[in-house]
């Protein structure tokens, strides 16, 4: 067994390795992901995420870990459709990361996230743009800030109270072509934001 199959079926062993490698200078995000990140982490740290129930649309590993939430659920796929189920309780944060460009039905995922908030709760989706279609199990769209706006829109959520954001370079679109690069160990790839080339777009949609 190769030593990504490994970390792949030991998902434990491979988030200690990761903190291992953090210690000593090593940043395993993706490097399309780190501005993304930074700044959505940073929209949640607003929201008093102790006391927060959230919900989780696709979990990954990166929001459970980073907060104390109140209360967290992750209900998965296929027991769980966003786009044809709701859940019998409302929450006060719900996200979507790197998930609803693998969705058949964009906009009925939508319609479900806005009825399972609270009123004055808030969704965070984050999408890619500039990158290769990847089949998890399948890719179906991709948003500029504009779109994904409207998108929120059609769902539900009121024009001025959806705020978007991007970011990407040429550099970081060549180097994604063929592999997902990591930001890096002994250096630091450019984070500069070139907006008309965007790896990644997210916005912050909040239920009036």
């Amino acid at each position: 067994m190769g030593i990504r199959n490994y970390l792949t079926a030991n998902p434990e062993r491979k988030e200690k390795i990761k903190d291992l490698l953090r210690k000593i200078g090593y940043d395993p995000t993706h490097w399309l992901r780190v501005v993304m990140y930074q700044e959505c982490f940073n929209f949640v740290r607003s929201l008093a995420p102790e006391t927060l129930e959230v919900l989780e649309i696709g979990a990954g590993p990166n929001w459970q870990k980073a907060f104390h939430f109140n209360s967290y659920s992750a209900p998965q796929y296929p027991d769980f459709d966003i786009c044809a189920q709701t859940l019998d309780r409302q929450f006060d944060l719900i996200i979507a990361d790197q998930v609803l460009e693998h969705v058949e039905w964009p906009y009925r995922a939508g319609k479900n996230v806005f009825a399972m908030l609270r009123p004055g709760g808030h969704f965070l989706v984050t999408t890619p743009f500039l990158i290769r279609i990847h089949y998890g199990p399948q890719d179906c769209s991709r948003w500029t800030e504009i779109g994904l706006s409207h998108l929120l829109q059609e769902c539900g959520f009121e024009a001025d109270r959806v705020t978007t954001g991007s970011w990407g370079n040429r550099a970081c679109v060549k180097a994604n072509l063929n592999r997902w690069p990591r930001y890096g160990y002994g250096w630091r790839r450019p984070l500069v934001n070139e907006p008309a080339f965007p790896l990644l777009v997210w916005a912050f949609a909040q239920k009036a």
